[in-house]
């Protein structure tokens, strides 16, 4: 019995300094929390890399793509943006910006931002408009009917985060290709 609270013990004790090293600053969500608390909290942890990476990737690479044929950095950091302001909403039920405009034609001029700081500044803006919808989710509004494509929000919520984490990963992969390890894992 000595030897397993010993073992146990030890575990801890090298656990909890690995896992604060990974976290980033962000939300911590218990794991018992209501899904719309999980969703939020996943979400701005997601957008806490996303900056992170914004800010290590060079602006002479911003125009930097693996391939002919895929976004290049800035493109991939306006997309997001793009989804900030209207998935993010749309995903709870609410609107995108009043200013926002036709979806398509928003998400595609947003892509033909390529100055580091306007990019930083248009994830910045972005953000806090997801981030103040997020903070006023009202679980009676989350139907299928004020939802993308009439789903249900536990289906919702798995399309976006899985979109958002997808286009993380191709952002770290782009970081990596270029010599940037992310941040958070130094």
């Amino acid at each position: 019995m000595r030897r397993v609270a010993t073992t146990i013990a030890v575990m801890v004790s090298f656990s909890a300094p690995l896992a604060a090293q990974a976290q980033l600053p962000g939300e911590r969500v218990p794991i018992t929390a209501p899904l719309e608390q999980q969703y939020a909290g996943d979400l701005t942890v997601l957008r806490g890399k996303v900056v992170a990476l914004a800010q290590a990737i060079p602006a002479g690479r911003y125009s930097w793509r693996p391939a002919n044929e895929v976004r290049t950095v800035s493109q991939v950091l306006m997309h997001m943006a793009g989804e900030w302001f209207f998935m993010c909403p749309r995903s709870i039920g609410a609107q995108p910006p009043a200013d926002f405009g036709a979806p398509g034609e928003k998400l595609r001029a947003l892509e033909l931002i390529v100055d580091k700081t306007e990019v930083l500044a248009q994830l910045e803006k972005s953000w806090q408009y997801c981030r103040a919808a997020l903070d006023q989710i009202d679980p009676k509004r989350l139907v299928p009917d004020s939802l993308p494509a009439k789903m249900g929000f536990p289906r919702t919520v798995l399309l976006i985060s899985g979109d958002q984490h997808e286009h993380l990963g191709q952002l770290i992969a782009y970081a990596r290709s270029l010599g940037i390890a992310p941040p958070w894992s130094k």
